[in-house]
């Protein structure tokens, strides 16, 4: 007869015979029964397990008859318990089950995918330095370039035999082509040699960035997405991009599309024929600091820093033009105009279309348009025409125009210029809503609403919009729809391309409804799609191969020739592995305005959900508003919330004298940590006057 065997799993106790524990081969239960494993009894003699017991009870229930109950029960726990045990028979059918539901081929909303295009190849025979190649092509000091302010890194890297190689400082290494293309490669902060950084979209066309090169693809509406140019092989890493698909005078050589890259303080661009066939180099321009913003309006080229320089290449006088203005926190465009606000609390306004000029100096012609009453500090910006100024834009470009802007402070205020506006002023302040703690980091009004961010976990607040032939009206004025956040866990570590791959949103047309995408954690193979005025969950995006999202954006394609045919908007997901996976949107939008009078609406992740993702990284405690993941600039691993003073103590210990530790760690602190930062200085001085 079978040994009884007495079992005492999470304090509840179990007996079984050794025969059903060990009738599964190679299991848990085969390993502690012949004692190759060590185990602790409790004082009554049974063996203790330190498990769930209510999954350990199903598991044992199976051993015995072959047979499992899955009436409420979270199959992904009992499995995860279950390859605990090693019960494979068992694993193996969860697994199924958990299958059951996905398809590697995508669901309803999956579109398609684009193939990773072959990268570029080094040039094998450039010897010259980084310094003398630059300086010669963009005719700057070269003094410019070796400054160590301009945070140059170059990495040298190369294709051989099959074989990439990297000899970054940080994480020299030599790999296969083949593990590279599948992912199988890096660490968490490693950067993929060819995985998606950053995807922008316009018309049927998508530029898609990769560490050390550009694609652009073209859909084509018998064909789908095709590759049709790359970028040669770019020494330093790619920051911004920027695509303008409507080149208005695309010369003799027919190249009407053109493509600008960042990197450092440079900017790179492009002008390429449709096929790809011919590419023009328009030449290499030097804005002497980062540059932390690309885009086009209309066929002018805009670069802006934040330290308040912003350059300008001129599509008719093919010059680049640089200049100076108040350090800049935020930007909008619509049209030809540029709104920028800025440090002073002022919006400054350039209309790109008329490219005015200063007599006296040739300068642009930077105007300001309007100055918060309290001068904070104008942390996000948008700016909306009405139906009416889009149709007469060309001749009152200074009028149907309404503002919303959000400052430091955490106010949001709309100011508008309608027709009526006496001549001379400028927009009038119309509402102010100071419902927001933290800074504003996003702001949108549209036809509809209005939504405003926050830094505070993301915290969003939107209103409805109640507008009047057309322009904004306080009969009955702008109503409280939602309160929500959309939480997302940010990796210090992470270069410059994440932010601009992985922005959030609100994303849409402003005539149409809007969404947030949410990316809970940096490393996922799952998006949140929500409504921006109200929160609602639209859809859940899940990688159909299982790689992590690494860049996404939504983007609207123009319809067919076919008559009755739409536009539509798809998500495009770029992936670690170079492949870029498309979802239709316009399906999932259909589909949830469809369900929604269900009674229980969805909105972000749920608690299961938020737990299972962030199991994907390790949490730890910041100043920051947004929780990042470990390691955090502002905290030490396992030491909770680090004092500025307990950091200082762990430097001094390392051999740091008392002055640089202070140092050090005052480069850490947030602006809200300045008094602290100053003691520790002060506290720092005092020893070495002590010393002395």
């Amino acid at each position: 007869m079978s040994e009884i065997i007495h079992l005492n799993v999470g304090g509840q106790r179990f007996s079984s015979s050794r025969q059903t524990l060990t009738s599964v081969q190679d299991s848990f239960f085969t390993s502690l029964l012949s004692g190759r494993i060590p185990s602790h009894k409790d004082e009554a003699g049974a063996i203790f397990i330190d498990r769930d017991p209510y999954f350990f009870g199903k598991i044992l229930n199976y051993l015995r008859s072959k047979e499992i109950q899955l009436n409420d029960v979270d199959v992904r726990s009992l499995r995860h318990e279950a390859e605990f045990y090693g019960i494979t028979p068992l694993v193996r059918r969860l697994m199924l089950c958990e299958e059951l539901d996905q398809s590697a081929c995508g669901g309803i909303l999956f579109h398609g995918t684009i193939a990773m295009p072959s990268p570029p190849f080094p040039v094998a025979d450039k010897r010259q330095s980084v310094t003398s190649i630059d300086a010669e092509l963009i005719n700057i000091p070269s003094a410019t370039l070796s400054d160590p302010r301009n945070n140059f890194s170059r990495s040298k890297q190369s294709f051989t035999d099959g074989v990439y190689c990297s000899s970054d400082s940080r994480h020299g290494a030599v790999f296969n082509l083949s593990d590279l293309k599948m992912g199988n490669v890096g660490g968490s902060h490693f950067m993929h040699p060819l995985r998606v950084t950053i995807i922008k979209g316009h018309f049927n066309w998508l530029a898609v960035a990769f560490p050390h090169f550009v694609s652009l693809f073209r859909l084509k509406e018998s064909f789908g997405w095709n590759l049709t140019w790359t970028s040669p092989y770019i020494d330093l890493t790619v920051s911004n991009i920027a695509l303008n698909a409507k080149v208005m005078n695309p010369g003799q050589d027919g190249c009407s599309r053109m493509v600008a890259v960042n990197y450092g303080n440079f900017v790179q661009l492009w002008q390429i024929s449709d096929n790809g066939q011919r590419t023009r180099e328009i030449g290499r321009f030097c804005l002497t600091v980062d540059v932390n913003s690309l885009f086009f309006i209309g066929s002018h080229l805009v670069a802006l820093s934040r330290t308040g320089k912003f350059g300008v290449w001129h599509a008719m006088t093919q010059n680049w033009q640089i200049q100076d203005v108040v350090p800049i926190t935020s930007y909008d465009t619509t049209g030809s105009l540029l709104l920028l606000g800025c440090e002073n609390g002022s919006i400054y306004n350039i209309d790109m279309q008329k490219f005015p000029l200063r007599m006296k100096d040739n300068d642009l012609l930077v105007t300001e348009l309007y100055k918060d009453p309290t001068g904070d500090r104008i942390t996000a910006l948008s700016v909306y025409l009405t139906p009416k100024a889009n149709q007469q834009f060309a001749g009152c470009s200074g009028n149907w125009i309404e503002i919303a802007y959000g400052t430091s402070t955490g106010t949001v205020r709309i100011i508008v210029q309608h027709p009526e506006t006496t001549y001379g002023q400028g927009p009038q302040l119309f509402q102010t809503f100071t419902v927001h703690c933290s800074p504003v980091v996003k702001v949108m009004i549209s036809e509809r609403h209005l939504v405003a961010v926050c830094s505070e976990y993301n915290h969003v607040r939107s209103w409805s919009v109640t507008r009047f032939r057309g322009m904004i009206s306080t009969q009955p004025g702008s109503m409280p729809l939602a309160s929500f956040k959309i939480v997302s866990i940010d990796d210090p570590m992470s270069p410059p391309s994440y932010a601009q791959g992985n922005d959030f949103g609100p994303f849409g047309e402003k005539d149409d409804q809007q969404v947030f995408v949410q990316k809970v954690v940096p490393e996922t193979d799952q998006l949140f799609v929500r409504l921006s005025s109200t929160g609602n969950r639209v859809c859940v995006i899940r990688s159909v191969d299982g790689t992590m999202i690494t860049a996404f954006c939504i983007h609207e394609c123009e319809g067919s020739s076919r008559m009755g045919s739409r536009p539509r908007r798809y998500l495009f997901t770029g992936h670690c592995n170079g492949t870029i996976q498309i979802w239709d949107l316009s399906t999932a939008l259909e589909l949830s305005s469809k369900a929604a009078g269900a009674e229980v609406t969805l909105g972000g992740p749920t608690p299961d959900e938020l737990m299972h993702l962030v199991d994907q990284c390790n949490l730890t405690n910041s100043r920051a508003t947004t929780p990042s993941v470990s390691p955090s600039p502002y905290s030490v691993a396992n030491d909770g919330l680090c004092t500025p003073q307990a950091s200082r103590h762990r430097l001094m210990e390392a051999g740091h004298t008392a002055a640089a530790a202070a140092a050090e760690v005052a480069k850490g602190l947030p602006l809200a940590e300045s008094t602290a930062a100053a003691e520790l200085i002060d506290s720092a001085e005092d020893d070495k006057e002590t010393k002395d």
